[in-house]
């Protein structure tokens, strides 16, 4: 089982709906050291930097997903992101989009 840290639009359940097959479960927590920028992809999607001050928190949803539903997370979020690894306040080491600046 894999966990994936959201903060914008795949926390939409029309959203999940459509790339998943279903709803997921999930739970709120916090990111800290990250700031959220709205509109910073394409004018319009939200991302998260990380600030470097343990103060800023995200507030998002963890959810616990498979790998294969991994896979077509990566292919929703385009390569205007990519993934790494981060450790939520409640402990859990999730995935996280963040801009891909290659």
């Amino acid at each position: 089982m894999e966990y994936l840290f959201t903060y914008g639009t795949l926390q939409d359940l029309q959203v999940q709906q459509y790339i998943f097959g279903r709803i997921l479960t999930g739970k709120s927590d916090f990111l800290s050291g990250f700031k959220k920028m709205e509109n910073a992809i394409y004018n319009r999607y939200p991302l998260v930097i990380q600030s470097g001050n343990p103060k800023d928190t995200v507030q998002g949803m963890v959810y616990e997903i498979t790998p294969l539903d991994l896979a077509k997370s990566d292919i929703y979020e385009t390569s205007a992101y990519i993934r790494e690894k981060v450790v939520l306040e409640s402990g859990i080491e999730a995935w996280l989009y963040v801009k891909n600046s290659n």
